[in-house]
């Protein structure tokens, strides 16, 4: 059964935290990628930035739901989540952009496990990581080349 590390891309385009979004948006572009990894010098993964992580700063301010209830207001969304929104869409580099909470897959996961990963995740990548640090990428064309053959 093939691994990861057989198909997965090893020359990764990466994104360091102070990169400004402007130049990050046109590094997706310019490369034609959903997202890429932020990694620090030592080449740990800190977190991945999508498309959909610089789309949220275009998109309308989220009034938050409320309710009222014995003349007390109760809001249907958490202060956090709202606070992390905010975040997002005032974000000027990748640092406040993107996402920390990273799922990533083992260089000697199998292709089926990293293939039910992303389906059941709806991920279009996943960085392969070996301990913290960002060995490789795997999209879902790497899986389809195993698909045709």
């Amino acid at each position: 059964m093939k691994q990861v590390k057989d198909i997965m891309t090893k020359d990764v385009i990466t994104l360091i935290p102070d990169t400004e979004v402007s130049q990050a948006a046109r590094i997706l572009l310019e490369n034609h990628i959903n997202g890429a990894p932020v990694v620090d010098e030592q080449g740990e993964i800190l977190g991945i930035l999508c498309q959909s992580d610089l789309i949220t700063a275009q998109k309308r301010f989220p009034l938050p739901s409320i309710f009222t209830l014995l003349d007390g207001l109760i809001p249907l969304r958490s202060q956090s989540d709202l606070e992390k929104e905010l975040s997002k869409m005032a974000a000027v580099t990748v640092e406040k952009a993107m996402t920390t909470k990273v799922v990533s897959v083992s260089p000697n996961a199998t292709v089926e496990d990293a293939a039910t990963l992303m389906v059941e995740k709806k991920f279009h990548t996943l960085p392969v990581v070996e301990g913290k640090k960002l060995v490789g990428i795997l999209g879902k064309e790497d899986i389809l080349k195993v698909v045709a053959g």
